[in-house]
């Protein structure tokens, strides 16, 4: 039996471990969806945290892998695997149980079918993304540095970072930690009915959003990949940038997660038409198909 190496496994395994714990805190939710609202949104936010928590175990196993050399055709599969289970599954699922929860209670007239289809849209366009990134892939470092087409943990990011926004503006009561609000809850503070107007837009947009990260992950549209980049020596500017990240992010959590899984998915768009852009040819001279004589 051939070996395989254990820690980068063992935290590939973590990440699958991460969406499995998801999609049953989802099926929680949805057990106390009509008797208890309070226990349904907290099962919801766990289940969005978790996917998180899996993204820390996929951007660390196959650094661990390459810094030891455990780096195997058996690893790159199970990482597929997991991702398909944590990012392709579970994100879309999520949205679903939060739109047909939802809709009914902020006038939104729904149709199941179609939530289903925007689902299976992302979680199948992830499930190729995958399947294509395995037969493209190469083991050398300088191999991962970019992405042709949008992540799967990115798209899961901007998925579930909806959801909870969504969570935030919806029930603003809950930004309170020690007995006093957040910054955030200050924030929505001055918008008391924001709760009241933005979940009628808000919840078709989050169904109509799947489809259309589904198709940025098999498109061929170039992402720089954040951990690599992140793990690189780089200037003191850069640092510093990151550690103001990190204060915004301890602040802020959830609308620094939005603004930069949401953002990450939508610059990657704006810098691919604008190179299109630069790389159409001057327009032609008017005696260009003019005869020369020979």
């Amino acid at each position: 039996m051939r070996r395989v190496s254990l820690l980068p496994n063992l935290l590939t395994l973590g990440n699958a471990f991460c969406g499995l714990l998801a999609l049953a805190k989802a099926i929680d939710a949805l057990a106390f969806a009509g008797s208890n609202s309070a226990i349904f949104y907290d099962k919801l936010e766990t289940a969005c945290w978790l996917v998180f928590a899996g993204m820390v175990f996929d951007a660390v196993d196959g650094k661990v892998a390459r810094m030891t050399g455990g780096s195997s055709e058996f690893g790159a599969q199970l990482d597929s695997f997991s991702d398909a289970l944590t990012f392709g599954c579970v994100p879309p699922l999520l949205v679903k149980v939060m739109i047909e929860h939802e809709g009914p209670l902020h006038g939104y007239v729904g149709n199941p079918r179609l939530h289903f289809l925007a689902a299976a849209a992302f979680a199948l366009m992830a499930i190729l993304r995958l399947a294509r990134f395995n037969l493209e892939n190469e083991p050398e470092e300088k191999a991962h540095q970019s992405f042709k087409g949008l992540p799967s943990p990115a798209a899961a990011g901007a998925a579930v970072s909806m959801i909870l926004f969504y969570l935030t503006v919806a029930r603003p009561e809950l930004q309170v930690d020690d007995g006093r609000p957040t910054p955030v809850g200050r924030a929505l503070s001055l918008f008391p009915d924001i709760h009241l107007h933005v979940p009628g837009w808000y919840l078709p947009m989050m169904a109509l959003a799947l489809p259309i990260l589904g198709t940025l992950m098999v498109s061929r549209v170039p992402y720089a990949h954040v951990a690599s980049r992140l793990t690189k020596r780089g200037s003191f500017f850069a640092l510093v940038w990151v550690v103001f990240g990190a204060f915004v992010l301890f602040a802020a959590p959830v609308p620094a997660l939005f603004l930069a899984f949401n953002g990450f998915a939508l610059w990657g768009v704006m810098r691919w038409l604008f190179r299109r852009k630069k790389r159409v040819p001057a327009a032609l001279p008017d005696d260009f198909f003019t005869p020369t004589a020979r």
